[in-house]
């Protein structure tokens, strides 16, 4: 009776510890390529909303260029110009689209952006605008950066600017 206890006994754990492990595998999944880029835009699109420049420009590659003329330092102005202008900033994405082949990738989505300027009670926006955006990332240690972005206003012309 001894040996049939001791095989009972060594047999739970054992089973325990592998139905542990399997539930435990779906989380130690690694996030794809393409969850990582989304990731990407969801950290500039809070930190735009935010106003940490800090962390938007972690995001952009110091080597970015775009068709506007505009390197890593243009952007930056950029992005300080609106962030001074517009006392709140609203952004929203949809439509996301998503390539990734090796070390580069493509977003292309449809950008909600409002502000306000000024310190105003009226919770309605001034300036609201949609655009088409095509961002070009690439990955630089293992971190998703953008390298170049075009965007256009809903029915304007390409490179056109937020107001």
């Amino acid at each position: 009776m001894s040996i049939s206890r001791r095989k009972t006994s060594f047999g739970l754990p054992l089973i325990v510890v592998i139905l542990l492990s399997i539930a435990l595998l779906p989380g130690c999944e690694t996030d794809t390529d393409e969850d990582k880029v989304r990731d990407t835009l969801a950290v500039v699109e809070k930190s735009v909303e935010e106003k940490d420049i800090r962390t938007a420009l972690s995001r952009i590659s110091k080597t970015y260029r775009d068709g506007q003329g505009n390197d890593f330092e243009g952007i930056k102005g950029l992005i300080l110009f609106y962030f001074f202008r517009h006392a709140a900033i609203s952004v929203l994405l949809h439509e996301v689209e998503i390539q990734v082949q090796g070390a580069a990738a493509t977003a292309d989505f449809q950008a909600l952006l409002s502000s306000r300027a000024g310190e105003s009670v009226n919770l309605l926006p001034e300036a609201v605008g949609s655009y088409r955006f095509h961002v070009v990332l690439t990955r630089e240690s293992d971190e998703w950066k953008v390298q170049a972005a075009t965007w256009e206003k809903s029915g304007g012309s390409r490179g056109e600017t937020a107001e």
